[in-house]
């Protein structure tokens, strides 16, 4: 919403620049967006009056004006504009004069003639709009006074970025409330007079919806067609961003600018019978004034007459029974219809208006005579007319009601940090319109009409922060003792990101929606959940696995070039449960293909394999401090590859995710290229780390003892490594797996199994039938547990 300065300074001027209003207002939360001037500085242009022209002897196209500035002496003045004419007003730039762009106007001879000033256009003074020559004034333009002052040009514009709560403030009036609440001044509102009633007609008015509670209507006759609205009435309107449209319509859209009342007039004799309030029947239509057809809806509201509707209520009004040039007798409308009733109509046949956007918001429910009385003083004074009786129809139990709400002085110090004093408080809720009926340590507040969004105690609150100035409010540091609640070990995500970015992954963001044919791929056996409203069919079923947005991703990437991928992604899957609910676990996951390294001079070219991967989640673990509870078995999976699989099951047998090869007949329904490793582990138990404990070194020498077995190929090295350690004594340091060889001398389905192991006593040197005693256990409980033999 833009309002002119000026005409809020008619209302309420305080002793403020408008750039201080203006910051006061944001400040108060009516956020000002611009402020720009009518026009830019210039100075000594007046009101002039031609009273002579006669053709320039050297020049076809110019003229030679005599024009009267309202001093002593008539100014010669060498004018080229096509619409200068003898008795036509005009702005003259008076030599000395400084126009915009810093033109100065002097004393100038053109092909010979001496010209003592210059006629102005438009666009010379920087106005707009532009004109085809000079700017012509009305005739009773005062001549000799100040352009600026004529035309009250020492102006600005005042965009406002209104929120939705606040449609109270959608007018000048509403405005000026707030400025004359800030600065403790009273309002100068115009003086609006019941219009004396001079005929006896009248209209019918029935009330068929709760959606409208309360109409009012007048008959105004014999009004002139051909009256054309004052400047000044052109002016407000023009600096409020509207058009001039004629007498009646420019008047109703001055009452919605001047009180915030949208207003609609009809011709009169378009009107069959009585006005009707009414929800739109099926197959009903109306021709907008915008000449839109429109096919109602069923809930609409209309305006309609006996016959037929007449208009979308408080939306915009039907073209058929709109006010023409040749209208002499309307029906003035002013009335209140119910927010939530109107709420999105508008857009549901892709509209919005001023009228709508204010209905919506809430209009004052007791301001609908003020507007016709004020919107029929005009007219009359304007176009004249024989102003008829009001017709109001109210239904009194669907009208708002304003509850008290009960405003603590205790809460007002809990929210504001501070007290503030009991006359204070009164003075500033009485300034913004309400009552107050004052009880022990507690007021009752009534909310004025207009004020739509005052329900609550926190909102009353609000206004007197707003008022008090959210600046004033003083600062005081809190105070407060507390106690640092004791913090399991952990390792944070960004941890986790970190590392895996160190090891050349990059993270990816997927969506939680994937394609079902992609989900039925990679989990065929899982339920999923299905939208209500998805954005695609591509994009409607919630994912069970991150792979699915991730391996979409490396196939994006593959076919723009890019072959060696590095993604992971930390985000929810969603399970459906049994039971109908929803499980939501956080879950990590990467995939990797192409070579292990980027290609350059120092590095081989080697394509990723299994282990590379399984180093990658090993480096994870380890991070974690979960790398020796957490062991790798042999697992099948539907997406993955059958003998490059494996889970990662915890000490309590709770498999936390898996790793491996994506399955060649995924991989070709998917069309990735080149072998794909992927994995996807639970985060929470990768966060849940193992508190570190210091031990202290020693000071003697480790010995290192290999052993190689041979045993069944199908057992797991997990198992091998697993058994030598629960048997080795506490001399035993490390156990780890160096090497395996299948071939030449081993049996088939056998393999051979390089153990290494190291030993190391606190507190003196070992001695070597120790370290043996420990190797044969081992070795006996490999061949026990596994039928492992020494090779």
């Amino acid at each position: 919403m833009q309002i002119s300065e000026q005409w809020l300074r008619e209302w309420v001027n305080p002793a403020l620049s408008v750039q201080q209003m203006a910051h006061q207002l944001t400040m108060a939360g009516l956020e000002v967006d611009a402020l720009q001037a009518i026009a830019p500085p210039f100075n000594h242009v007046v009101v002039g009056e031609i009273i002579a022209i006669e053709q320039h002897p050297q020049a076809d196209r110019l003229r030679v004006t005599t024009v009267n500035v309202g001093t002593h002496e008539l100014l010669s003045i060498v004018c080229g504009a096509a619409n200068a004419r003898v008795g036509i007003k005009i702005p003259v730039a008076m030599i000395g004069a400084v126009l915009p762009n810093n033109i100065e106007i002097k004393r100038a001879k053109l092909r010979g003639v001496e010209s003592f000033g210059m006629l102005c256009a438009a666009q010379e003074l920087g106005l707009t709009p532009a004109t085809d020559g000079l700017l012509e004034l009305p005739l009773d333009a005062l001549v000799g006074l100040s352009i600026r002052d004529y035309l009250q040009l020492d102006d600005n514009t005042i965009e406002f970025g209104i929120t939705p709560n606040r449609g109270d403030c959608l007018s000048v009036l509403g405005m000026a409330r707030e400025v004359s609440a800030f600065n403790k001044l009273a309002l100068s509102a115009p003086v609006v007079a019941e219009v004396n009633t001079t005929h006896a007609d009248v209209i019918t008015v029935d009330l068929q919806s709760s959606a409208c509670p309360r109409y009012l209507g007048r008959i105004i006759k014999n009004i002139n067609p051909q009256a054309v609205s004052p400047a000044w009435l052109v002016t407000k309107l023009a600096r409020s961003g509207i058009s001039s449209l004629g007498v009646v319509i420019d008047v109703t859209n001055y009452v919605l600018m001047e009180l915030g009342q949208p207003m609609h007039a009809f011709d009169l004799s378009k009107v069959h019978g009585g006005i009707v309030v009414r929800e739109a029947h099926a197959g009903e239509s109306l021709t907008l004034l915008n000449k839109q057809s429109i096919e109602l809806r069923a809930g609409s509201l209309l305006i309609a007459d006996h016959e037929k509707p007449l208009a979308l209520a408080g939306i915009m009004g039907g073209l058929e029974s709109a006010v023409s040039t040749e209208t002499t007798d309307i029906l003035l409308e002013s009335a209140f219809f119910q927010p939530l009733a109107l709420a999105g109509k508008a857009r549901s046949y892709g509209l919005h208006t001023d009228s709508s956007h204010r209905f919506e918001r809430g209009v004052d429910f007791n301001l609908q005579r003020q507007a016709i009385e004020r919107a029929t003083q005009l007219i009359v004074s304007i176009a004249g007319g024989e102003a008829g009786a009001i017709v109001e129809a109210v239904l009194p139990e669907s009208l708002p009601v304003r509850q008290p709400i009960t405003l603590r002085v205790a809460k007002i110090t809990q929210v504001l940090g501070f007290s503030l004093a009991a006359e204070q408080t009164v003075d500033i809720l009485q300034r913004l319109g309400m009552t107050l009926e004052t009880q022990a340590e507690s007021w009752l507040v009534t909310a004025p009409s207009y004020r739509f969004d005052i329900t609550i105690e926190a909102d009353l609150i609000e206004e007197l922060a707003r008022v008090y100035g959210y600046d004033n409010l003083p600062t005081q540091k809190p105070h407060f003792s507390f106690e640092l609640a004791p913090q399991a070990e952990a390792v944070s995500e960004q941890k986790i990101k970190e590392l895996l970015v160190g090891m050349g992954y990059q993270e990816a963001i997927t969506f939680s929606f994937v394609d079902p044919k992609l989900q039925k791929i990679l989990a065929p056996e899982q339920a999923t959940l299905s939208l209500a409203n998805p954005l695609s069919s591509e994009l409607s079923t919630m994912r069970t696995t991150l792979w699915a947005g991730l391996l979409n991703a490396v196939a994006y990437n593959q076919n723009r070039q890019q072959n060696r991928v590095r993604l992971f992604e930390v985000g929810s899957r969603f399970i459906p449960q049994a039971d109908g609910s929803l499980q939501q676990e956080v879950m990590l996951a990467g995939v990797a293909t192409g070579d292990v390294l980027a290609e350059g001079w120092a590095n081989k070219a080697a394509a990723i394999d299994f282990f590379d991967v399984k180093g990658n989640v090993e480096s994870i673990l380890a991070l974690t401090g979960t790398s020796d509870t957490v062991r790798f078995k042999t697992a099948q999976h539907p997406a993955l590859h059958s003998g490059q699989t494996a889970s990662l099951v915890n000490a309590e047998g709770q498999v936390l995710g898996y790793i491996g090869k994506l399955h060649p007949q995924v991989q070709q329904s998917l069309d990735v290229q080149g072998a794909v490793y992927v994995f996807e582990l639970l985060l929470a138990p990768l966060l849940a780390a193992k508190l570190p404990k210091f031990s202290e070194l020693s000071r003697f020498p480790s010995l290192r003892r290999d052993i190689a077995v041979v045993l069944d190929a199908s057992i797991e090295c997990a198992d091998i490594l697993k058994t030598a350690r629960s048997v080795g004594s506490e001399l035993l340091q490390n156990v780890w797996l160096f090497d395996v060889y299948q071939g030449a001398g081993i049996a088939e389905g056998k393999r051979s199994l390089a153990i290494g192991t190291q030993w190391q006593h606190q507190d003196r040197t070992l001695q070597d039938d120790e370290v043996k005693a420990g190797l044969q256990a081992i070795v006996e409980a490999l061949g026990q547990q596994h039928q492992a033999v020494l090779r």
